[in-house]
């Protein structure tokens, strides 16, 4: 097997970390109840852990991946008819492959965002269609936690989001895929910034962390969460051997595991976003707040870097002025980025534009 050399493209391209290593080979012995039924004690186990981190008011579901969890968990509350409102660049828009639309059969209504995030006056155009029998009927505000151009909602921009749309009859799904991240960038809590400022419904990421596989939909009212087991086994995401997913989040939720991997891809951004200040050729684009980093580079630049430390190209051509081609790059850090990878790269890079 080829060894990818060490980069930047993704915190999905990371391993497993060796916590949850040990502990998918600790349960991998004799059998139980299959598909987290009964008093299957290790997926109780891990429900408790949520109820702990979340409060006891929530019900939690384990599903294969994030695509899943944001199509079920949206898809369990909307009607087709129903339309999302979302930011441009959210993951739910452009990255699931039009799964939204062709599960739930809801459209997705844009807007236009540079750092990510959204705010209620820029879902206020939309509630225009509210009665209006032509128009599809917004009911979901979803957003990103960490958004996807790295940056973090703070628990009052939630709690606006979600008093507005509560007060439009409407809900608000959080896509947490970088949930640990934000948390230990906002140095809270999960419950501080999700049950505790009106989020409705929430998918729990793990797998850019340091998980093997597994995503968690975390309802915050019993009664949104009615019969979701069924659409969860006619989405195809219904786990038979469920304590594999549910020991993974057990070991995840306990001793600060998901902090202390979290911490270390936060604190590696910082430190790229410190290297990368220093060269003049080079210009951080966003705001670094978790374990993304935006650069803008020159064009030229990009291919001989990526031929040691693979990235992607965010936007070919960004709109700013410059006298040569330039490109805006997206960094990422994971658990297992280490110092020695940011001067690797940093190094490489002043070798270059000397």
């Amino acid at each position: 097997m080829e060894i990818v050399k060490k980069g930047f493209a993704s915190d999905n391209w990371s391993g497993v970390c060796p916590e949850i290593m040990q502990t998918l080979s600790d349960i991998n012995t004799g059998h139980v109840f299959a598909y987290g039924e009964g008093d299957e004690e290790v997926s109780q186990a891990a429900y408790k852990k949520f109820r702990n981190h979340f409060g006891r008011n929530i019900k939690t579901y384990f599903v294969y991946n994030g695509t899943a969890a944001n199509v079920l968990g949206v898809g369990h509350i909307i009607k087709s008819y129903e339309a999302i409102v979302t930011a441009h660049t959210a993951h739910i828009n452009e990255d699931e492959c039009g799964a939204p639309e062709k599960f739930i059969g809801s459209k997705i209504l844009e807007i236009n965002s540079t750092n990510g995030k959204i705010v209620p006056d820029d879902v206020e155009p939309f509630l225009n269609s509210i009665g209006f029998q032509h128009h599809n009927q917004p009911k979901i505000i979803s957003i990103s936690q960490v958004t996807e151009m790295g940056t973090v909602y703070t628990p009052q921009e939630i709690l606006a989001l979600a008093n507005y749309a509560h007060s439009n009859n409407m809900y608000l799904h959080m896509d947490g895929a970088r949930i640990s991240n934000a948390a230990v960038a906002l140095g809270m809590d999960f419950k501080s910034f999700t049950t505790d400022v009106g989020v409705d419904v929430l998918s729990f990421g793990g797998t850019k962390n340091g998980l093997m596989f597994g995503e968690v939909v975390v309802f915050f009212n019993k009664q949104l969460a009615l019969d979701f087991e069924y659409r969860r086994k006619q989405g195809m995401q219904l786990h038979s051997k469920m304590r594999f997913i549910a020991a993974q989040f057990t070991r995840y939720l306990s001793d600060d595991l998901w902090k202390m991997n979290a911490s270390v891809a936060n604190d590696m951004a910082m430190k790229l976003c410190a290297e990368i200040d220093k060269i003049s050729v080079l210009k951080v684009s966003q705001k670094v707040e978790a374990n993304g980093v935006f650069v803008l580079m020159p064009a030229e630049l990009v291919p001989k870097l990526q031929e040691k430390y693979f990235f992607h190209v965010w936007k070919e051509s960004p709109d700013i002025e410059s006298d040569i081609p330039m490109k805006e790059v997206r960094l990422m850090c994971s658990w297992d980025t280490t110092e020695d990878d940011i001067d690797g790269f940093v190094d490489l890079i002043k070798k270059l534009v000397d």
